[in-house]
C-alpha cells in the first residue's frame, strides 16, 4: 500500500492535502508569509553558502514565502527522508539524487509536477534528465545540478613523461601509468573500489547491472566479468597504485590527487573546488579532464548523476503552492548560473552555460564530456543495487575472494531487491 499523497495530478493533490499534516512544521500565521522548509543535500562547505544566499534573494522577492533550510548530510538523507514522509513529517522540498527520485516517486512521496510553475521551462532542461526525473511517465523532479565521472589528470605530471593526451582506451592508461611512474616517480593512476566508479567498465563492455527493459540481472554475465576484469587490472602494476579499501579511501585517493602525488583518477565535478584548493591546481589550467578510457567495445562513458528538487506530496495546498514557486526560482537560468559560478558545479540547463560559466576551465571541461554519460535505467531500486557491490568489490580488489566468486554473491543480493528479475 503506498503511503503519503498518490497524486495523480496537482488539483487532485491539492484538494487531498488540504487535510493532511504539512511538511513544515513552521507555525504560520493566519496573515503572515508561508514558511516551507527545504532539506539541501549538498556539501555543507562548499555548496551549501551558495544555496541560503540565493534563499535570501527568494525571500525578497518574495515576501509571502519564508525558506526554513535545513542541511542534511548526504549519505544520511535517504533514509531520514524515507522515514519523514513514512509519518507525513517530511519537508516540503528535498534535494534528491537522481537514483531517488523514482524510487521516492513510487511510494507517492512527491507531488507530479508537469503542469506546475515548478516545471516552467522543461524545454530549456537537457531532455535526458528530465526523462531521470520521471517514474511512470510523470516527472517528479526539477533538475538542479547534473554530474558524471571524468577522467581527471594532471597536465605537468603528464608533459614531463612526455604524454601529449588522455588515454583513450584502459590499455592505453596502463602504458601512460608506467611511463609516469619512470619518469616522475608518482604513480600514474589511483582507481576507487567504490560500484559507482566502477561503472564506466561495464558501459565499454557495453552492459550494466541490470537490462531493466528485459527485467534481467547482468552483474554477473561474461561482459560484466570482462569490465570488472579490467577494473581490477588497474590496481596491480608499474604507476598503478594499489586498491585502498580503508573506510578513508575517498579522502586518501583525493588528497593525493591534488596534491600531484597521483597523476590521475577517475571523479566528479562536484570535487571542482576542492581540485581548486590543492597544490597541484593552484593554476586551475593544470587540470586536465577528459572521457573515462574504452572497453574493448570501443564504447566510453560515465554514470550520469546529479540532483533534482522534488516537493513532498504530503504537504498541504499552501505549502505546496510555495515550494513550486521556490522550485522554480532555484532552478531558473539566473540560479543555475550563480550556483555554477560559486560552486563549480554543472547547470542542467543549456541557457545557464553563459560564457562566464564555461570561463571556468572545470566547467568548461566536464561539459565536454556530458554527451557521453550514461543515463540510469528507469527503476526506482537501481540506486539500491549498488550497496551489494561496494561490499563485493571491495573484498575482491582486497583479495579476500575471487572475483567470480565476488560477482555471484552480488548477483544473490541484487535477486533480492529486484525478485522479478531473471539470471
Amino acid at each position: 500500500m503506498r503511503r503519503g499523497i498518490a497524486a495523480s495530478a496537482l488539483v487532485a493533490s491539492f484538494a487531498l492535502a488540504a487535510t493532511a499534516c504539512g511538511g513544515s512544521d513552521s507555525g504560520d500565521k493566519a496573515d503572515g508569509p508561508v514558511t516551507i522548509t527545504w532539506w539541501d543535500t549538498s556539501n555543507a562547505t562548499n555548496e551549501a553558502p551558495t544555496y541560503q544566499a540565493l534563499i535570501k534573494e527568494f525571500e525578497a522577492a518574495n515576501k509571502d514565502v519564508k525558506v526554513k533550510y535545513v542541511n542534511v548530510q548526504f549519505d544520511q538523507a535517504q533514509n531520514k527522508f524515507d522515514t519523514a514522509a513514512g509519518s507525513k513529517g517530511a519537508p516540503d522540498v528535498l534535494r534528491s539524487e537522481v537514483g531517488w527520485t523514482p524510487a521516492f516517486a513510487k511510494k507517492g512521496y512527491f507531488l507530479p509536477l508537469d503542469g506546475t510553475e515548478a516545471l516552467t521551462d522543461q524545454a530549456k532542461f537537457q531532455p535526458s534528465l528530465i526523462k531521470q526525473a520521471q517514474y511512470e511517465g510523470k516527472t517528479y523532479g526539477v533538475p538542479l545540478v547534473t554530474d558524471t565521472l571524468a577522467f581527471v589528470y594532471n597536465k605537468q605530471l603528464f608533459a614531463k613523461a612526455g604524454i601529449k593526451e588522455a588515454p583513450k582506451t584502459w590499455d592505453d592508461l596502463k602504458k601512460a601509468a608506467a611511463t609516469i611512474k619512470d619518469k616522475t616517480g608518482v604513480d600514474g593512476y589511483w582507481g576507487s573500489t567504490a560500484s559507482y566508479y566502477a561503472q564506466p567498465f561495464l558501459y565499454g563492455e557495453g552492459t550494466d547491472l541490470v537490462n531493466a527493459d528485459a527485467k534481467k540481472l547482468t552483474v554477473n554475465s561474461a561482459e560484466a566479468k570482462k569490465g570488472y576484469g579490467t577494473w581490477l587490472s588497474l590496481f596491480d602494476g608499474k604507476g598503478l597504485h594499489k586498491a585502498d579499501t580503508t573506510a578513508d579511501a575517498y579522502a586518501h585517493i583525493q588528497d593525493a590527487f591534488v596534491n600531484g602525488k597521483v597523476a590521475a583518477i577517475i571523479q566528479g565535478p562536484w570535487e571542482l573546488t576542492n581540485f581548486y584548493k590543492g597544490s597541484a591546481f593552484k593554476d586551475k589550467n593544470n587540470l586536465g579532464i577528459a572521457t573515462v578510457p574504452a572497453g574493448s567495445t570501443g564504447k566510453a562513458g560515465a554514470p550520469t548523476g546529479g540532483h533534482n528538487l522534488s516537493v513532498y506530496a504530503g504537504s498541504d495546498e499552501a505549502h505546496q503552492k510555495a515550494a513550486l514557486k521556490f522550485v522554480n526560482f532555484m532552478t531558473s537560468a539566473k540560479s543555475q548560473t550563480t550556483i555554477a559560478l560559486k560552486n563549480s558545479t554543472l547547470p542542467t540547463r543549456d541557457d545557464a552555460y553563459t560564457a562566464e560559466v564555461k570561463a571556468d576551465p572545470g566547467i568548461a571541461g566536464y561539459q565536454t564530456v556530458l554527451p557521453a554519460a550514461q543515463p540510469r535505467p528507469a527503476l526506482p531500486e537501481y540506486s539500491s543495487l549498488l550497496a551489494p557491490l561496494d561490499t563485493e568489490l571491495a573484498k575482491v580488489a582486497a583479495g579476500k575472494e575471487s572475483l567470480d566468486k565476488g560477482l555471484s554473491n552480488a548477483e544473490v543480493a541484487l535477486a533480492k531487491l529486484v525478485p522479478d528479475f531473471s539470471k
